[in-house]
């Protein structure tokens, strides 16, 4: 008999690699709650969130109905998070080429700037500041600068074996992963 599939989910890597997207997919085949952490840990006008309120937000989450047979959550945040989704069945690590990642998030914050998108309490992306030179400023820098980051931290996380990691190194590999999910069942990692 198969080993029981991961509920619990983790997605990591770069800015704009396309963690949201995998992650609300894959929440919707194994029919879990999905949580962004984005919009836990960010409030209105791109402040932090106090880092006991954003607790209470994922607690909340964590005790919530949709949650009770599983979730996937998206961001890194590993800083902020605590211990709080420690007990996660797999890491998913989105782990793309740079040139993969950087597209990928140009044209996202291109669309979204043009576009005013909101993205959490309020908050939309700016156009201007992609010319900013400062990466905490400048989603496209920022992305570049941590590529290599992020790499080095999942990697080290994904050798300690403290959990599953499954390492998707291109969009078809995510593709692929994400078609062994079946809806509504419970999924294979």
């Amino acid at each position: 008999m198969p080993a029981d599939p991961p509920r619990r989910l983790r997605v990591v890597g770069n800015s704009g690699a396309g963690k949201t997207t995998l992650a609300r997919e894959a929440a919707r085949r194994l029919g879990v709650g999905h949580l962004e952490l984005d919009a836990v840990f960010w409030a209105e006008h791109w402040t932090m969130r106090d880092v006991a309120e954003a607790h209470a937000l994922l607690r909340d989450f964590l005790a919530s109905p949709g949650a009770r047979d599983g979730w996937v959550t998206d961001g890194n945040w590993n800083s902020r998070r605590g211990e709080l989704l420690e007990d996660a069945d797999a890491v998913v690590w989105l782990d793309y080429p740079r040139r993969v990642v950087m597209a990928r998030v140009l044209r996202r914050t291109l669309r979204r700037g043009a576009l005013r998108e909101e993205l959490w309490h309020g908050n939309r992306e700016r156009l201007r500041n992609l010319l900013r030179r400062e990466p905490d400023e400048n989603i496209v820098l920022w992305s570049w600068t941590q590529h290599e980051s992020y790499r080095e931290r999942y990697a080290a996380l994904a050798s300690s074996g403290d959990v599953p990691v499954i390492r998707l190194r291109h969009p078809r590999e995510a593709r692929a992963w994400l078609e062994s999910l079946e809806p509504g069942t419970p999924g294979r990692g």
